[in-house]
């Protein structure tokens, strides 16, 4: 059994984990509101691309851009979004089992692009062909950080490096739920029946439809883009703010456990003292 010394020691050494996690807790639960209103705000604004993207296709043949073609055999691209930093529960490593069976299942050539340290080491160990590789953009993500990707993206796209990109991701659904998607982003897939319900489909785009598609093209690009790192940094947050506060409770569970061993430890060695105090005095 030991000591009560050595018992002591480890309830501070619990004791200060306790405090570290306790202190990750509530920075997570800080920055989670955050990126959870960033994330539950711009959905609906890449909803509405969406929409405009589709009213734009039913009256452009398919070919009038490349992004919009119909998808064909070739390499395909997989971006594949992770967090930086650990600590965060089974947040990437569901993630990354989630990419492990796709690619597994992956007919064809197939590459990926990691954002995120996490993704990119899991892509290494595993012999994945690496396209390139970015660190995350923090905890405030903003437009502007993703437009490098996003040019990437196109420009390989365009050039017919790939003929298909997916995102895989950790969508945000709660507080205490991250589901791990995949979404195509090229070729675009238009929605048809997003016009229905709409006589003859009467729009007018100035100066004219292919060129409002020319300049709503990148931005879509990129709009999807960040929606899914607004996604991670929620789905991070979240799951970090879970883990740190599991954590916690478990320091103080063992924290209890080591004071009741501590005070049996304690109470055996006062017993012990007692017994040898009256064995000595009946000795004498």
């Amino acid at each position: 059994m030991p000591s009560q010394r050595e018992i002591r020691r480890r309830i501070g050494s619990v004791g200060n984990i306790k405090q570290i996690t306790r202190a990750m807790q509530f920075v997570a639960a800080s920055k989670l509101r955050r990126a959870q209103d960033a994330t539950l705000a711009s959905r609906p604004y890449s909803d509405k691309l969406d929409e405009v993207l589709a009213d734009l296709a039913a009256v452009l043949d398919p070919e009038a851009h490349p992004l919009l073609a119909e998808e064909r055999e070739g390499t395909r691209l997989i971006v594949l979004f992770t967090s930086d930093r650990g600590m965060a529960g089974s947040l990437n490593t569901n993630t990354i089992r989630f990419a492990a069976q796709e690619i597994a299942k992956s007919s064809g050539e197939l590459q990926v692009v990691t954002v995120g340290r996490k993704g990119t080491a899991a892509m290494r160990r595993g012999h994945v062909p690496l396209a390139a590789s970015f660190d995350g953009f923090g905890d405030k993500p903003a437009f502007s950080d993703i437009l490098p990707l996003a040019r990437l993206v196109s420009d390989d796209f365009l050039a017919g490096t790939y003929t298909k990109v997916h995102l895989l991701y950790p969508a945000f659904v709660s507080t205490l739920a991250q589901r791990p998607e995949m979404k195509r982003l090229l070729p675009v897939k238009t929605n048809p029946d997003a016009l229905e319900g709409i006589p003859g489909h009467q729009f007018i785009f100035e100066p004219n439809p292919s060129q409002v598609l020319e300049q709503l093209m990148p931005r879509y690009v990129a709009t999807r883009l960040f929606q899914a790192v607004l996604e991670l940094t929620a789905s991070e947050q979240s799951s970090r703010m879970v883990a740190m506060r599991s954590a916690t409770d478990n320091a103080q569970e063992l924290i209890d456990d080591l004071t009741l061993t501590y005070n049996k430890v304690r109470q055996s060695n006062i017993t012990r003292e007692m017994i040898e105090i009256a064995t000595g005095a009946s000795s004498t």
